[in-house]
């Protein structure tokens, strides 16, 4: 069901020829779709539709105008689609002219003028008075409109030969002044007419600004033309030439980030004129930390040289900063390149410093001037695009990553050139013969004529690291952890095996000489890994420095030094050697023994280790000496690890690794103990018994029948042990990782208020915690205390009922969050009304009044218990009670009566009413304060006064003139029932005031107007404020909601959502500071070509299941859609469709539960609403804090005219603060091909003013000789903004024109921006444009939340804090929520398990184990520590894959430290389908695949400490290596067996404890089903679900999803991630998969699933099922035994679980229509012929030939691998001929035969397809008659074979499991040496026999599924399965699956 793109909507990749001139033919040109080439003429077509309406005939003569200027710039129409839009203008054109000509009054030129002068009059003149940004956007709009009507004025009257009138002509040299400043600007509008604007009032901006525009003393070029407002960056464009957009880019980035860290140490902001010094060295201390230490690190002085004179300094440091920043902005892809920026920057910063020095240079004799001169562009053409190029070239090279890593030089390789001090031999300018320029021969030579470089030099190959495609990376990297644990299983089995087994044999003195033989082990490691490094690192000698070579060398003659001393001194240190020291002794001869020889050398040898565990107690010692440059300690350091840039002083401070060697301690405790007492130990007494025993008869051809002690059995009982003792480490990290993280979490309070009844038992201190958290501290408030202790009790007071004053702030966030729910429809119209706080603090209550939710129902209930009093004591006291513990209900009736007291004095005016009232009232508190009112008074009444009040709220509510009288009679009676009912005593003003008021005068009528009517005189109808109504309306709701409010809100998410935010304020956060001060930060998305927003078309498009993506919906969130349809006022969704206009608010509804673009722009933009509002409430005094942020919002029309007002200035503050960038890479493609995509990005730049596009532009320049038709691409990086906000409507149809988006900046790159990883290629183009000191990098498929929003500011002052008491974080980590889990049960299981990680699992990594990265994107880094590291991402193809987590490792290498903060969430969404999840944990694995290679993960390995080490192995890549350890273990075990199987040893030794009841295998075994089925993730998941939402939550979870089969969909996972981890390490193959986000209920072909599992899957289940059928038929050992049930069963499972899962989390999986469908599809699938441009979807053969592409790069070592892999499958057939009854002998002879017969069959098989080919067309009869003849000749010999050797039935199949993995085997080696089968001619048989064994395994997979499909039950329990979750929504699924399918049957009859 989902809404998947299908090829047809696949974004053109260019204009096609038909789009551009059908896109143009429409009645309406848009602008927009112009051939690239001709992009000028656009802004010419938009005025034309602009003007259309108003002047159709001036619209024509610009269309004209454009035709010609097309012409001009492009002659010979050469441009891609340059003749068609010609075409179709000239067309339109033609059409036009007729048309327009009837109605023109005069000459063309006429026409002209007049409109010009009219059109300036009325826009220009209007608006002259700009001081709003609104209607600055307007004024440039219409300066640029007014440039462009005057060129095409101006052609006309050429044209007509008519002179211009001068008024025009003084016109538009104003117009040309304006347009020349009124360029379109980011932020700041620095032009000198907007100096009124808010945002340029700022005085942080203004001084700034101020220091920026200090010119004095630059040495301008000769004859530059000075501009008005130059500043330092204009001097710097002109001596480096820079471009002109980066120079206005960098500008405002300068001016923001100096602002920003001025306000923050000048807090009273008018006192001080100019800017702050301490914020310009904040910020060029930030952006200089790198480059000063690579300066250090390479012994060179930095160019930073600061003036004397001190009024010079600030001036020197801005351009210093100024020139870093312009580099960094155009330096395109070399931003990657960070040491390459420093290697720049250095040579220009000092010749920055000549020129203002004044420096003479000795070559020339003049002032020193820039080497590249200022000319425009020159900076790019001469600088970056050199280096750039090499990139390029470099990349080609890779062939799109699929060359091996070692053959080409990565983003990294190039940078760590400028690692060492070689890189100055570039020199400045740089030689274009430098070594850093060379390629290989083979390429320069093909690109020779192209470059006139001279190719002398060598290319440098890889630099300090090679990436080798080799499982040995794994050891190399963790080299410690590997021999930390092959020395104690040495140990422990020493130990096991000699003495009594205990742990005090080690005491005993022989036990002690064995264990100490683990040194001899250790030297022999230590020589591994020193020639690892020799054979890994052989390929980058090129470039390596003479003393890395010499240590390599040292290190391998040191290894071999100690493989020889140790084992000798060793062999010596005993008086009766054993064996091994005796063989020794022999060679040496042999001297006296001496044990304290062996001793000290093994005391020399581990000195050094020694040396470090002292360091890595001191961990600040280790980090100074990491940092020193001074030569001895480098020297000193030299000799432990190579010194790099990066990498060094990584150690944390001496607390946390206290706290991680603590947890790494016990768990290798445990762990050890484990392996030792469970698995090792028990197995050493089975094992000596099966060596001794002695065996002589075999059932097999044996080779080594004189090989001693059984080894084959020893090896096959212990190798799954050891694979499990290596692997376990991760069971029992995922056990303690759980047990601590739920701890941390517990005291970090997570989960206090987890459902709505706790919420509303903490409700009252809920104000004092908003206050606390979001409200900025006063400066004379005490800070608060932090520490355990605060963290413990974090308490705040509760708040009286009667004190309103604090709540007023509390009130206007909680209703913004109350309201943001309404928007999203989590609520409807009555449960917001119930959730929201009164607005207005009404002055007159001086109470706080609490949410009507928490208030409901109490008013009717005091009433009722009030009404049985009658005086009765017991009753009294009981409603005391019941009001002192229920402070709500004293809060409700103390709020209704002082609304009452206030109502109703503002309604009586008369004076004598007003007494009465007075004194009533008076009597009534009197008896409040003597406690005396409930004794006194008759409550029996009470009901008939509720009742009256209630109507009396109801005539306020309507509020009508006419109801007068009617209030009049009902205030007499309220007065009756006062004082007749309840209060029994006279009230004396009441006698005075009689209804007539004559009482004992006479008795004369009075006149009608001297009467004096009772409650004559009424303020009614009351005012018609917003205050009033919401007055009257919550005092309505408390009087009348009778039922109690328990489940407000009852939508699931707003529950979930408003619980977290409120817990979330009981955590430990910082203080929020106010808006001015916090730090500003942007928000970075990158976008390609995923959904924007779901089309009508879209939605109602029915899937193969008749279900379309809005019922689908409807059926999902049906709460949601109710709320939906009652705010836009429908009753249903007919009536919904009657409006056209709720049509775009029906797709954003369907969008925002999508994974679509809208969705994260609405949720990131939240960031900027809370700004305004808090904003608002920093600044708000007095009167406007009492009316409200709802009243300055709702005025803000008005207000925003006056630049002053406080709306205006919330806002730019806000945009000071805040910018969010979507990085849409393909936005120009698209909107050239008028793609709808485009459209919509467009619509949410206009509902979004503040939102930026970021876009790679790619423009067609045709060449300036016009005799090549040659086309040259021309590259941007570009900033586009909406040229006009959605707000201003103008109802003029010349303003009001068709919404276009207009570029901000258009910076040239050097070519095309993707070289590397797309996502992060797209990042670091539109990095520049964001701005701020902190960036959060979100993805596509996030979203947030307004409340959320509240707390960012609270999160950023993170940044500012030593969480470790060493270093500031560079990157905060934040929770995810993940949003997709209600879709089906498996979304629900993915998003179980996504939450254990994000919450659990980053906890842990980040507090205590310190080694929490960047995985996926909520994470906020720190901007400018990134930005001049190399960005936020690293972006090499392929190695780079998940892109993320390098970013998080460059963190850590680079110094910097990664937290995680809970308090704060982000929405994501997963994917939701089986096939989607695969693909994502392939990409995953792929991923872990490259890093395993990579140089950071070794770095990491190796500059780790220990326990660090161990962290990061487990955590990373050591996830994915157990894994596959856990199905290797499978593997080992049943290939074990197989052996004693059909060796027969199994059968000799069948009744051996060791054979028979092997307690150790079990729990090896035991231990690995236990990964198999997830227990590594779902530990986690029930404590992070227990710790949340209570333990009773996470018991029914788990059962629930065992119900749901989970324990199925992660034993397929780990074949996922086994096979695509696996397969990276051996031959690569990684790649990015893109997931689709769509909805996914849709049912997935049989064929689909096939391509996609075959071989991670169905293969492997197939081999495991076969060893196991093998194992059943010829085991004879245990087979009654439970362990030998248990055992197989568990394997039994994972074979079901790889070949049927697919099936089962199928929807639809099991109907009987579908699986008919899908075995037509297999089948036309299976038989289709491949070939070019054949799709793997479409045929067999080209799957299966893309199915093997990755051998075809894979290089020898890989192809040895697969092969030797292979031969496992050939001991079936070797062992099982000998278990055929006709075999008799175990000659080798039989084996033999057995191939003849395998060849033979083949033989046959081909003489057959040949003969197909060759006869069965001309000889048809013969044909048959052969084959005829072949089946007879078959079947007698199988015949005979039955008769004479008495073959059985069992032979048959025995042969059949002996050949088909033969078979299978021989394929394999076919496929890994396709060249030389294809050269052998033998290609097309491979493949026929190929293809005959996938329709084998698909008929196996496909029988079992259609018999299950044929009973309808089961299809039914499938999608009770599948949609539980939905189930419990509402969600009519049976519906969903089988909807309409009438309608679809009867379609498919027609």
């Amino acid at each position: 069901m989902a809404y998947r793109r299908g090829p047809e909507q696949q974004p053109p990749r260019r204009i096609l020829r038909t789009q551009t001139a059908g896109n143009l033919g429409e009645a309406m040109m848009d602008s927009e779709v112009v051939p690239s080439s001709l992009v000028e003429i656009a802004p010419i077509l938009r005025v034309a539709n602009e003007v259309e309406s108003s002047n159709p005939r001036v619209a024509y003569l610009c269309r004209f105008y454009a035709f010609e200027k097309a012409h001009r710039l492009d002659p010979t129409s050469s441009g891609r689609g340059v003749r068609q839009f010609k075409t179709a203008l000239l067309q339109r054109l033609e059409r036009e002219n007729e048309v327009t000509l009837a109605g023109r009054a005069k000459s063309d030129a006429r026409e002209m003028q007049s409109f010009y002068q009219h059109y300036y009059k009325k826009y220009i003149q209007a608006l002259q008075q700009a001081a709003d940004k609104a209607d600055r956007a307007q004024l440039t709009k219409a300066y640029q409109t007014a440039a462009v009507l005057f060129d095409v004025l101006q052609a006309v009257n050429q044209t007509e030969s008519v002179e211009v009138a001068d008024e025009i002509l003084q016109a538009h040299t104003k117009v040309k002044e304006k347009t020349e400043i009124y360029v379109p600007y980011n932020i700041l509008p620095l032009d000198p007419d907007s100096a009124k604007q808010p945002i340029m009032r700022f005085s942080e901006i203004q001084v700034s600004v101020a220091a920026l525009r200090n010119t004095r003393g630059l040495p301008w070029p000769k004859g530059y033309k000075k501009k008005v407002d130059q500043d330092i960056l204009d001097w710097l464009q002109a001596m480096f030439g820079f471009q002109k957009d980066n120079v206005a880019n960098q500008r405002e980035h300068l001016i923001l980030l100096l602002a920003n860290g001025h306000v923050r140490q000048v807090p009273k902001l008018d006192q001080q004129p100019k800017l702050d010094d301490r914020a310009l060295t904040e910020v060029m201390k930030k952006l200089f930390k790198n480059y000063k230490k690579w300066c250090k690190y390479l012994g060179r002085k930095s160019s930073l040289w600061l003036p004397t004179i001190q009024q010079d300094v600030q001036q020197r440091k801005l351009l210093y900063m100024g020139l870093y920043l312009l580099i960094w902005g155009e330096a395109a892809n070399l931003r990657f390149m960070p040491e390459c920026l420093c290697y720049i920057y250095h040579h220009m910063a000092f010749e920055l410093y000549g020129s203002l020095s004044g420096s003479v240079s000795p070559m020339t004799g003049e002032n020193v001037k820039p080497t590249y001169g200022g000319e425009e562009e020159a900076f790019l053409k001469k600088v970056v695009t050199p280096i750039y190029e090499t990139i390029a070239k470099e990349a080609e090279r890779s062939k799109s990553g699929k060359s091996k890593h070692s053959q080409w030089r990565n983003y990294d390789d190039l940078n760590e050139y400028f690692w060492s001090a070689d890189c100055f031999r570039l020199g400045w300018p740089m030689r274009a013969d430098a070594d850093f320029f060379h390629l290989p021969p083979k390429q320069s030579n093909s690109s020779n004529d192209e470059e006139k470089k001279p190719t002398t030099g060598r290319w440098m190959g890889k630099i300090n690291f090679v990436e080798i495609r080799s499982f040995w990376h794994i050891f190399r990297s963790f080299y410690r952890m590997w021999s930390f644990y092959i020395l104690s299983l040495q140990a422990m089995i020493i130990m096991s095996w000699n003495g009594s087994g205990n742990l005090s044999s080690i005491f005993d003195g022989d036990v002690f000489k064995k264990v100490m033989s683990i040194f001899i082990t250790a030297a022999i490691l230590k020589l591994a890994q020193a020639i690892l490094d020799v054979i890994l690192g052989w390929k980058a000698r090129k470039s390596m420095p003479f003393y890395v070579k010499l240590r390599y060398l040292l290190k391998v003659v040191s290894a071999a030094a100690w493989v020889i001393i140790l084992p000798v001194t060793y062999a010596y240190s005993w008086q009766n050697p054993p064996g091994f020291a005796q063989t020794i002794r022999k060679w040496f001869g042999n001297s006296p023994s001496s044990s304290s020889l062996f001793i000290l050398f093994v005391f020399i040898y581990l000195s050094p280790n020694i040396l470090s565990a002292l360091l890595f107690l001191f961990p600040f010692i280790r980090r100074f000496l990491e940092r020193s440059n001074n030569k001895i300690v480098v020297v000193m350091m030299w000799w432990s690890q190579p010194r790099l840039y990066v990498g060094r002083a990584m150690h944390e401070s001496a607390l946390s690794l206290f706290k991680y060697t603590m947890f790494w301690v016990l768990l290798i405790m445990a762990k050890l103990a484990f392996s030792y007492y469970v698995e090792i130990k028990p197995l050493v007494g089975p094992t000596r018994a099966v060596m001794d025993v002695h065996i002589t008869t075999y059932r097999w051809h044996e080779f080594f029948p004189q090989a001693k002690k059984n080894v084959g059995v020893v090896a096959a009982l212990w190798a799954p042990i050891v694979i499990v003792y290596f692997m376990d480490t991760q069971i029992w990290y995922a056990i303690f990782s759980t047990i601590f993280g739920g701890l941390y979490g517990a005291f970090r309070r997570l989960g206090e208020i987890r459902t709505l009844e706790l919420l509303r038992s903490r409700f009252q201190s809920l104000p004092g915690a908003f206050d606390a958290c979001l409200i900025p501290e006063e400066k004379n408030e005490k800070s608060k205390k932090g520490g355990l202790l605060a963290t413990l009790s974090r308490k705040f007071d509760e708040i009286p009922s009667n004190k309103a004053k604090p709540a007023t702030k509390f009130a206007q966030l909680w209703n913004k969050i109350i309201t943001s729910f309404r928007d999203e429809d989590l609520i409807d119209n009555r449960e917001m009304s119930l959730l929201l706080v009164p607005y207005w603090g009404d002055p007159d209550l001086d109470l706080i009044q609490w949410p009507p939710f928490l208030l409901a129902s109490k008013i009717p209930i005091a009433v009722d218990m009030a009404k049985d009093i009658n005086g009765k004591e017991s009753k009294v006291s009981e409603l005391k009670k019941r009001l002192q513990q229920d402070q709500y209900m004293q809060s409700a009736v103390c709020e209704c009566y002082a609304s009452f007291i206030n109502i109703i004095n503002f309604l009586v005016q008369g004076e004598r009413e007003k007494q009465v009232i007075k004194d009533i009232f008076s009597k009534v508190d009197d008896l409040i304060s003597n406690e005396k009112l409930m004794s006194e008074l008759n409550m029996g009444a009470l009901p008939d006064l509720h009742e009256l009040f209630v109507k009396l709220i109801e005539y306020l509510l309507n509020n009508n003139k006419e109801d007068k009288d009617k209030v009049v009679i009902l205030l007499l009676d309220m007065l009756e029932v006062v004082t007749r009912d309840i209060i029994e005593d006279s009230i004396p003003s009441l006698l005075d005031s009689t209804h007539g008021g004559s009482y004992g005068k006479h008795e004369g009528m009075t006149p009608l107007d001297q009467q004096h009517q009772f409650f004559g005189e009424l303020n009614f109808p009351v005012p018609d404020t917003e205050a009033w109504k919401e007055k009257i309306r919550r005092l309505n709701l408390l009087l009348t909601v009778k039922e109690s409010a328990l489940d407000v809100p009852s939508n699931i998410d707003a529950k979930r959502r408003i619980s977290f935010f409120s817990n979330s304020l009981y955590m430990d956060m910082p203080p929020a500071p106010r808006v001015q001060n916090m730090l500003s930060f942007s928000v970075l998305t990158p976008y390609y070509q995923e959904d924007v927003l779901f089309s009508l078309k879209a939605l109602e498009e029915p899937n193969e299941d008749a279900v379309s993506i809005i019922f689908y919906l409807q059926k999902i969130f049906p709460d949601e859609w109710k709320n939906f349809l009652e705010r836009v006022d429908c009753s249903s969704e007919e009536e919904l469709r009657r409006h056209e206009d709720l049509e775009e608010e029906l797709c954003l509804w369907a969008s925002y539960r999508g994974q679509t673009l809208t969705r994260t722009v609405r949720g990131m933009m939240y960031y900027r609403k809370a700004l305004e509002l808090q904003a608002f409430l920093d600044m708000a005094k007095g009167e406007d804090l009492k009316n409200g942020y709802k009243a300055a919002e709702s005025n803000s029309e008005e207000h925003s005219k006056s630049e002053r007002s406080l709306w205006s200035q919330c806002q730019a503050l806000a945009d000071m603060k805040f910018t969010f960038v979507v990085s849409c890479q393909q936005y120009s493609i698209d909107k050239r091909a008028g793609h709808d995509r485009a459209k919509d990005i467009l619509r949410l730049m206009t509902t979004y003013p503040s939102l930026r596009v970021a876009y790679i532009d790619e423009v067609e320049k045709t060449s300036k000789d016009r005799s090549k038709k040659t086309e040259e691409k021309v590259y941007y990086s570009a900033l586009a903004k909406a040229a006009l906000p959605k707000s201003i409507d103008s109802s003029d149809p010349v303003q009001n024109l068709d919404q276009a988006a207009e570029d901000i900046y258009r910076i040239k790159l050097p070519g095309p921006a993707i070289l590397g990883e797309g996502k992060p290629e797209n990042q670091n183009h539109a990095i520049i444009f964001t701005r701020g000191e902190c960036l959060q990098t979100i993805d596509m498929n996030q979203d947030n939340y307004m409340e959320e929003a509240f707390k960012m500011r609270n999160l950023l002052e993170e940044f500012l804090k030593k969480h470790d008491g060493i270093r500031n974080p560079t990157i905060l980590g934040l929770r995810e929520h993940i949003f997709t889990g209600s879709v089906s049960s498996l979304a629900w299981f993915m998003s179980n398990q996504e939450n254990s990680f994000v919450t659990i699992g980053q906890r842990l990594l980040a507090n205590p184990l310190r080694v929490r990265f960047h995985y996926g994107h909520p994470d906020v880094f720190d901007r400018l520590f990134h930005l001049t590291r190399g960005g936020v991402s690293k972006a090499s193809r392929v190695i780079n894959l998940s892109e993320d987590i390098f970013a998080g490792i460059n963190s850590t290498l680079r110094e910097g430290s990664v937290t995680h903060h809970e308090y704060i969430q982000v929405g994501k969404g997963r994917d939701v389908g089986l096939n989607q999840i695969s693909m994502f944990e392939a990409k995953i694995a792929n991923g872990n695949g490259e890093q395993t290679l990579s140089r950071d993960i070794y770095r990491l390995g190796h500059r780790f400490d220990f326990f660090r080490m161990m962290s990061c192995y487990f955590t990373t890549v050591g996830f994915y290596f157990s894994t596959l350890l856990t199905v290797l273990t499978v593997y080992v075990f049943l290939y074990g067996r197989l052996y004693l199987v059909l060796s027969g040893l199994e059968k000799e030794m069948s009744n051996h404890p060791a054979i028979r009841d092997n307690k150790s295998l079990q729990v090896a075994l035991a231990s690995q089903s236990f990964v198999q089925i997830g227990f590594l993730m779902a530990l986690p998941m029930i404590v992070e679900i227990g710790l949340e939402k209570g333990f009773r939550k996470a018991l029914t979870d788990f059962i629930i999803m065992q119900l749901q089969l989970a324990p199925v969909f992660f034993t397929f996972s780990l074949g996922t991630k086994t096979h695509y981890y696996g397969r990276t390490l051996l031959h690569g193959g990684a790649e990015y998969r893109g997931t689709g986000r769509g909805f996914v209920v849709f049912h997935a072909r049989f064929a689909e699933n096939y391509r996609l599992y075959s071989r991670s899957h169905f293969v492997k289940g197939m081999e495991l099922m076969i060893l196991l059928l093998v194992y059943h038929i010829f085991g004879t050992s245990y087979k009654g035994t439970v362990a030998y049930v248990l055992i197989t069963i568990s394997i039994w499972i994972m074979v079901g679980t790889w070949l049927f899962a697919p099936f089962l989390f199928n929807p639809s999986g099991f109907e009987w229509q579908k699986i008919v469908d899908d075995w037509t599809d297999w089948n036309k699938w299976i038989s289709n012929r491949g070939g070019i441009g054949v799709s793997p979807e479409k045929s067999w053969e080209s799957w299966w030939a893309k199915e093997q592409e990755h051998l075809h790069y894979s290089g020898k070592r890989g192809i040895i691998v697969e092969i030797l892999l292979a031969l496992r499958f050939f001991i079936y057939q070797y062992g099982l001929v000998y278990h055929l009854n006709i075999t008799k002998s175990k000659s080798f002879l039989v084996y033999g035969v057995s191939w003849l017969v395998i060849f033979g069959i083949l033989c046959l098989m081909k003489a057959v397809s040949v003969g197909r080919r060759r006869f069965s067309a001309n000889f048809q009869l013969v044909f048959r008659l052969i084959k005829g003849l072949i089946f007879l000749t078959f079947f007698s010999i199988l015949i005979i074979l039955i008769v004479v050797p008495h073959m059985t039935f069992g032979d048959i199949w025995v042969c059949f499991l002996a050949i088909l993995p033969t078979g299978w085997g021989l394929l394999l080696i076919a496929q890994a040496c396709k060249p030389l089968v294809v050269k052998a001619g033998i290609w097309k048989s491979v493949r026929t026999l190929a293809r005959s064994y996938e329709l084998v395994m698909g008929l196996i997979l496909f029988i079992p599924v259609a018999f299950l499909a044929w009973f309808p039950f089961v299809s039914e329990f499938q999608t009770r399965m599948l949609f539980n979750q939905a189930f419990s929504r509402g969600l009519q699924i049976s519906r969903i699956l089988g909807g309409h399918r009438k309608d679809s049957s009867s379609n498919h009859k027609e």
